[in-house]
């Protein structure tokens, strides 16, 4: 990764300033924490050592992911101790080598490959980015979809595709393939609005050839008109109008990034990248300045899998059941942050590279962004109950973000790590992007007689009902790696024997979960407080240390059981899983998710029941939507957003921000150019 400042000195957003990314580096970054991602030079020695074995000129290799293998965490708790401690430091490679899937690990110290096992089950490698881009030119070049886009008048050279996963419908045998389907980009960059529907193609990846092909149905191209979102090609007028404002530091910003660790405020953590998760945030712990030392907080923090299923059975839409991580790669689909409308003027950015098919490393110019936040209030209280005094104490909020997009299609997922100085991280989506459209025949909802399956958000466009998914995989190491995962549940109780004027009040029993299945849980069903909590560390009242979950609104699945997405899918049963801590189960939908049959999820391990009281556990939560389509989603949608807070409790022996003043105001700087504030 590379470190982009942009703010060294005052930027005025009068947006006529322009902003250069930096160019990359020639020096290598130097290597300053167990999880650092793989450097560009390590990816091209991977891409070495496998093609040092499999030969190009005899053999063919398609490299599908490459990533750090895991040290031994006992290991690395030992370096943050003393980062004399040596770790390990290995590559984990999917490889397709002449049609056989090869699950290489090699030892970066030593340049040698410590095991080479071929994968016999169910399930694909995740796409690599060359042959998606290679299959969506298939259909330009194949003479049925050439006749059909002449049936129905269409220009060619106005025609692109795009590629969608198939997912598994109970077939013994599976090949690896892709649907492709295609729109219009004439009149209008928004092509997902503008699909070429009543045709079907399925295409067979490894061949890179069409093998089915259909045409059905003729219906109407959506129009372009009003569908166009690039601000250069609107006319006026525009509005409402937003007034210019200005950013400025004049002490720089409050924190460092030393190769990828951040310290900030009370905090430091690490910033990883890998291939299929996007950003992952590791060590993360804060200071408590009652003992002197930083306190472990989140091990190792990550998105482990998407499920986004759409909910038209038809032959046209039934496959449309995505899982973005394990089939996309939600690393390697993140795109570069624009400066000063991704992030703001003060951050900064870093790069990240993936492994391209042919094994090379390829870049991605700020992947990451990190900024403070300013505008919020920390705590406050006015207190007017004393007699001729009005005492009046606020306190201003600041925290710090990392931020990365990541972009699935139509897709946009804005994915932020809040952290604050009270102690609390608050992971974030919101999502934007286009609706995936289907074109029908209706232009007003008095024409429609039957189940469309969505909204009708436009003349002859229907926005498909669909769920977005996201379990997070939350390696909570509170105060130490041992802990318990602790369900307060709440209740009414009754008061009968007239010893209040109360007929009623609430009240919690505390339950320690014992094991796997235990922990499943469905939230919104009945009242509780979910504690992650360190049970032999208490506080000096008595209190075990904890951190407990603030849940978004939870998403239950609305699929049954047994159908084959949600077979698929079944991490998304619950909205809370803990497992015993596992170096090798870290996808919640299986190591191998296109055309997975559900064999290798986290459904499947918790089976064992394994035990989960004063353990090293992980937390998994999963954050979900409903997305019923509106008029507003159309044509590109406003920023739809979620998320959750990881919040101390009885971690610290009082408010850890109450001796936490407010950031000084700073004088605007003369001749800024943007005027006084």
């Amino acid at each position: 990764m590379k470190l982009l400042t942009l703010s060294s000195f005052f930027f005025c957003l009068c947006f006529q300033v322009q902003v250069q990314a930096g160019a990359a580096s020639s020096t290598p970054l130097q290597l300053t924490h167990p999880f650092d991602p793989l450097t560009k030079e390590e990816i091209t020695l991977v891409q070495t050592i496998v093609l040092k074995k499999y030969p190009k000129s005899t053999h063919r290799v398609n490299f599908h992911y490459v990533g750090l293998d895991d040290p031994d965490k006992s290991t690395v708790l030992k370096w943050i101790s003393s980062p004399r401690v040596v770790t390990s430091r290995n590559a984990f490679v999917i490889a397709i080598i002449n049609n056989e899937t090869h699950e290489i690990s090699i030892n970066l110290r030593s340049s040698n490959i410590v095991s080479d096992k071929l994968h016999k089950g169910s399930g694909f490698p995740t796409l690599t980015v060359d042959e998606q881009s290679e299959a969506i030119q298939l259909p330009l070049k194949y003479g049925p979809f050439v006749e059909s886009v002449k049936k129905r008048g269409l220009n060619l050279s106005e025609v692109v595709c795009s590629c969608f996963t198939i997912g598994w419908y109970g077939e013994v045998k599976s090949q690896r393939g892709l649907r492709l389907e295609c729109f219009m980009k004439n009149g209008t960059a928004n092509i997902y609005v503008r699909p070429i529907n009543g045709i079907t193609m399925l295409a067979d990846i490894d061949q890179m050839k069409i093998v089915e092909y259909h045409d059905r149905s003729i219906e109407p191209v959506p129009k372009a008109e009003n569908t166009e979102y690039r601000a250069s090609h609107m006319q006026p007028p525009f509005g409402p109008k937003l007034h210019a404002y200005g950013s400025h530091q004049p002490e720089g910003p409050g924190f460092t990034i030393k190769g990828h660790t951040v310290s900030w405020a009370n905090w430091k953590f690490h910033i990883g990248y890998d291939a299929r998760a996007g950003i992952i945030i590791s060590t993360a712990s804060i200071y408590d300045p009652e003992v002197h030392k930083f306190r472990q907080v989140l091990y190792r923090g990550y998105i482990s899998e998407l499920f986004v299923p759409y909910q038209d059975p038809s032959e046209e839409w039934y496959y449309k059941t995505f899982f973005d991580a394990g089939e996309f790669g939600f690393g390697q689909s993140m795109v570069s942050l624009e400066p000063l409308h991704d992030c703001p003027p003060h951050a900064q950015f870093l790069d990240a590279y993936y492994t391209g098919r042919d094994g090379s490393p390829q870049r991605l110019e700020n992947a990451f962004c990190v900024f403070e936040q300013y505008g919020s209030i920390s705590w406050r209280h006015t207190e007017t109950g004393i007699p001729d005094e009005e005492v009046r104490e606020v306190r201003s909020d600041v925290s710090l973000v990392v931020r990365s997009v990541v972009v699935v299609g139509n897709y946009d997922n804005v994915m932020d790590w809040e952290f604050k100085p009270s102690g609390s991280i608050k992971p974030a989506i919101s999502l934007s992007g286009m609706l995936e459209i289907k074109a029908v025949n209706f232009t007003h909802k008095d024409e429609i007689k039957e189940d469309i399956h969505g909204t009708l958000v436009t003349e002859h466009s229907v926005g498909v009902c669909h769920d977005h998914y996201y379990i997070y995989h939350l390696d909570l190491d509170i105060d130490g790696v041992d802990n318990s995962f602790v369900k307060h549940n709440m209740k009414t109780m009754q008061v009968t024997d007239n010893s209040s004027k109360r007929k009623s009040y609430w009240t919690f029993d505390t339950q320690i979960v014992k094991t796997e299945l235990d922990a499943k849980t469905k939230l919104g069903l009945s009242p509780a407080e979910l504690v992650m909590v360190n049970p032999n560390k208490k506080t000096s009242v008595g209190n075990e240390v904890g951190y407990r979950l603030i849940p978004a609104t939870p998403a239950h699945p609305l699929l049954i059981e047994d159908d084959y997405p949600q077979i698929r899918g079944a991490f998304t049963n619950y909205n809370i899983w803990v497992t015993p801590y596992n170096r090798t189960q870290k996808w919640a939908g299986g190591l191998y998710v296109d055309q997975s049959r559900g064999e290798d999820t986290i459904d499947v391990w918790t089976k064992q029941n394994r035990d989960i009281e004063n353990k090293d556990i992980v937390l998994w939560y999963v954050v979900g939507i409903h997305h019923l389509p509106c008029q507003e989603d159309f044509p590109v949608m406003p920023l739809l957003s979620t998320g959750f807070e990881l919040r101390p409790t009885n971690f610290f022996e009082r408010n850890p921000v109450l001796k936490t003043l407010s950031p000084n105001i700073v004088k605007w700087p003369a001749g800024a150019g943007c005027g006084e504030p």
